[in-house]
């Protein structure tokens, strides 16, 4: 058995990693980490784990922790990971981290997004962004893995392809994205209140969202240059998901006219008719954020608009499965030559 650690396990995405991990036949949590509920009975703090898990709640001690574990998830705010992290850890587990400490290559890019010093830069080049079905030949030999953020998945499975291929001009892309307001994490805060939340919406980091430099890097790759993108999102009020609307300008063809439905959804298929957890829906069907709650799924589809000279891609997924703790479980199963989708085979939600 894989014995695992979970530093920040009673936080959402914590939460649904232990969900998720209880249903993993290669699997064992020895060790759920918890800085504000230490010695409590993990059950106490989450009810739906009663009579399923008995133990209770640790510390954030890695050192400790990476003597007894094969894998720690670092399910915490920014900044801890990189506060903590040495080569001592690393030589002795491995670590999938869920904050965005690892993901952005450049330092300088990180630290203007997100206002804190990097503490541990010495590790971010060998750190592999974990987004599975773009980097999965990487991540299987890795020792850190930086899970990529929820938005950032959603938004970058729905329009990669497309910018791979050359289909779009990818400095026109504009991001609207909707999420429910578990992807504000568990902590109090006023705007995340019922009633701040119910019955409105709104967008928030208005060209400020730090997301946004991890989206640009990432396609960027893709593109083979450098990229500049619009991204919004927006809170909704539903408890899981995201949507997101993305639109672009079609680079026309020689004769000058504007690629096929059949040329653009070829593109889709070669990315993607091999991967079980990215589905590229039927001609016209739109994703929908029901039809993905719960499971570690990724709906795409698209929409040519003739008359503007743009697609409209579309993506849904949930945002503590797919878009953290789900994609957190994929990575580590390609970390130990495991079946990509043990553990993850859950079937959407409805209603």
């Amino acid at each position: 058995m894989i014995k695992a650690g979970i530093i920040g396990a009673t936080g959402y995405a914590g939460a649904e990693l232990v969900r998720i991990l209880m249903g993993h036949k290669e699997v064992e949590i020895v060790w759920y980490g918890s800085r504000s509920y230490i010695d409590q009975k993990y059950a106490s703090v989450y009810h739906n784990m009663f009579e399923i898990v008995d133990a209770a709640c640790l510390d954030d001690n890695m050192e400790a922790l990476c003597e007894q574990v094969d894998v720690i998830f670092t399910a915490t705010p920014q900044g801890f990971l990189g506060s903590v992290l040495t080569e001592e850890i690393l030589s002795r587990t491995k670590i999938v981290d869920l904050s965005a400490d690892f993901r952005i290559k450049d330092i300088a890019t990180y630290e203007k997004w997100y206002k804190i010093e990097h503490k541990s830069p010495q590790f971010i080049e060998e750190a592999v962004y974990g987004l599975c079905e773009i980097n999965r030949d990487k991540v299987k030999n890795a020792r850190l893995v930086a899970n990529p953020g929820c938005y950032t998945t959603c938004s970058i499975l729905t329009a990669y392809p497309l910018v791979k291929e050359g289909l779009i001009d990818p400095d026109t892309l504009i991001i609207d994205a909707k999420s429910g307001t578990s992807g504000a994490g568990r902590g109090a805060k006023v705007a995340n209140l019922f009633c701040e939340v119910n019955e409105n919406m709104k967008a928030y980091g208005v060209a400020t969202h730090r997301h946004t430099p991890e989206i640009e890097e990432q396609l960027g790759y893709a593109a083979g240059k450098e990229i500049v993108i619009n991204f919004t999102p927006h809170l909704v009020p539903m408890n899981r998901g995201i949507l997101a609307t993305e639109y672009a300008t079609l680079n026309r063809k020689a004769d000058g006219s504007l690629p096929t439905y059949e040329e653009v959804k070829a593109a889709y298929d070669k990315y993607y008719a091999n991967e079980k957890f990215v589905r590229v829906l039927e001609k016209d069907v739109v994703p929908e954020t029901k039809w993905v709650e719960g499971s570690n799924y990724v709906d795409v589809n698209f929409k040519i608009d003739e008359r503007t000279g743009r697609v409209v891609m579309m993506g849904a997924l949930d945002n503590l499965v797919k878009g953290a703790a789900g994609q957190a479980v994929q990575n580590m199963n390609l970390l130990f030559g495991l079946d990509e989708s043990e553990g993850l085979n859950l079937v959407p939600m409805f209603p």
